[in-house]
Parts: structure tokens; sequence; C-alpha cells
């Protein structure tokens, strides 16, 4: 009888709640900080982050998750009988952490060829950040619980990932431009401006989508390209920072749009904020691809 293991990074931004309740196994992200290395939802909490981040004097970076690290952990998954783990990892490409699953995997099997028919690894790209893969996993774990196939999980974990798409907005780019993820003359013009970008996060990519005048322009024009592209009578979900209230206002205005609320609401953490800032606001849908 299979016994299945879902398993993701921090990034995912699933709460300790969810992680608990649903046995998902969530490797942390360690963050530097100055000198000091620590472990996300470990040495700190989301609000003790939002803190370090804005006493910082330099930006606090995190780094990938090791080969190692997943080599330890799947040999210990084996251990415990587990028979297939699902791993789904933050884009492969603002992270080499879904490469070091994958040379992890390979090397597992390299070094006990006799447990390639025993034991199966599958490493997901998470295409996108936060709750736009988090989600997925919180659903696969459902789905494991209720005893689907690691086949059938595996096949809703990549629909979904390959089809999601996040609109979110940053209420200051101080980070973003701190992080070199907006030029730094770009967005120095931008707050001179009073401009925000809503960000569009799709297919592995993050690109400026629309860019609005003013805080309280942010939320209708979420809701706008959210109620344009997001397929109908599908879940949807919301992310947020240290200020819930932008969140709790996007719900309401979607919640009514669309006649139920949304699946989830999930609030960034370390390796999301160092980029974004604290304060963010966003929409998280499966697209609409006509």
């Amino acid at each position: 009888m299979a016994k299945i293991k879902i398993m993701t990074d921090s990034a995912s931004d699933i709460s300790e709640k969810a992680e608990k309740e649903l046995d998902i196994l969530v490797v942390p992200f360690k963050v530097a900080v100055g000198d000091k290395s620590l472990t996300s939802r470990v040495d700190f909490n989301n609000e003790e982050f939002y803190k370090i981040l804005e006493e910082a004097d330099s930006t606090p970076t995190h780094s990938q998750i090791t080969a190692f690290e997943y080599s330890e952990i799947f040999e210990k998954l084996f251990d415990e009988g587990y028979t297939d783990v699902i791993n789904v990892t933050i884009n492969k490409d603002g992270s080499s952490t879904n490469s070091n699953s994958i040379m992890a995997a390979d090397q597992f099997f390299e070094e006990h060829p006799e447990r390639k028919d025993k034991f199966r690894i599958y490493t997901i790209d998470g295409v996108g950040y936060t709750g736009a893969y988090g989600y997925a996993v919180e659903q696969a774990a459902i789905k494991a619980k209720k005893g689907e196939s690691a086949a059938e999980i595996v096949d809703y974990v990549q629909d979904w990932v390959n089809n999601c798409t996040i609109f979110f907005a940053m209420y200051t780019l101080k980070y973003a431009r701190k992080s070199g993820r907006i030029p730094s003359a770009a967005a120095f013009a931008g707050e001179l401006m009073g401009l925000r970008p809503i960000m569009r996060i799709q297919d592995n990519k993050i690109v400026t989508n629309s860019k609005v005048r003013g805080d309280k322009n942010i939320i209708p024009e979420i809701v706008k390209l959210t109620v344009e592209e997001m397929i109908p009578q599908t879940p949807y979900c919301i992310v947020y920072g240290n200020d819930k209230a932008p969140a709790d206002e996007l719900a309401a205005i979607l919640t009514k749009k669309f006649g139920y609320a949304p699946a989830e609401m999930y609030q960034i953490g370390a390796a999301i904020a160092i980029n974004a800032g604290p304060k963010v606001v966003g929409a998280i849908f499966k697209r609409n691809k006509k």
C-alpha cells in the first residue's frame, strides 16, 4: 500500500496550522541577517521577521535549500516507510532549490539502485511563489489523506501551478529596489510619482503588468485584473504581508464579485518579504487561457 509524503519549502507560506493538520513536511530556508544565519519558522515567525527586516542595516538574503539537506530528508523518509515523496518547490528560475532536489533524488538512486521499485521521488517546480504553489501543496496533502494515488496528485499539482497567476502590489518599492528586483532609478522615480506597479507572476516570470497612482487604486486594479482572467467558479486565494487590512478589503470585494470567499489567505514569510517588503497584497487564481 502506498504511503505518500507531501513536502515543500517555507517560501510556500503554508501556515504552521496547515503544516501540522495536513502532515506536510515544510523545509525551511535559511536567512542571513548581517553576520547571523537564521532559520525561518524556527528562529523567528513572520511578525518577528518584519521587525528584523525593518531594523536591518542591509537587506537580508536567503540561501537555497541544498542537495545535501534533501538527501538527508529522502533517506529519513525511506526509513520511515514512505513509498512516494512529492516535493513542490519554489520557482526554479528564482532559486536553485528545485534543481538541488532533483540532484539529491538522482544521487539517492545512484547510491541505492535496489530501492527504485520501492521508493519514488517527484520534484515539481512550483512555477511561482508563496500561496501560488502553497495552495496546491495543501490540496495535494488533502488528496493524499483521501487515498488518491501519487500520479493523480502529481497531475493535479502540475495543472494548478502551470495555470496559476498572481497579481500583487507592493506598497513601497524600497525593498524591491534594495534587492534588485526593480532597478534603483525606476523605483526612485516611481516613489516620487506615487506609482505602484501591479506585478504579474506566472510561467516562472515576474513582470510589471500595469501601474496605478497611489495606494487607493491598488485593490481596484487587482480586482479588475482578477475578474477578467480567473476561470469562473474556481478557487482563489489572497496573499498579504504585515498588514491584513488590504487583504480583508480585497477578499470582501472578490467575495461579493464571485459569490464565494477565498479558499485561503497566505501571509508572506521571510523568503518573499526580503524582495517585496512587508506590506503587500495580491490575488492568486487559476487563469482562463482563452
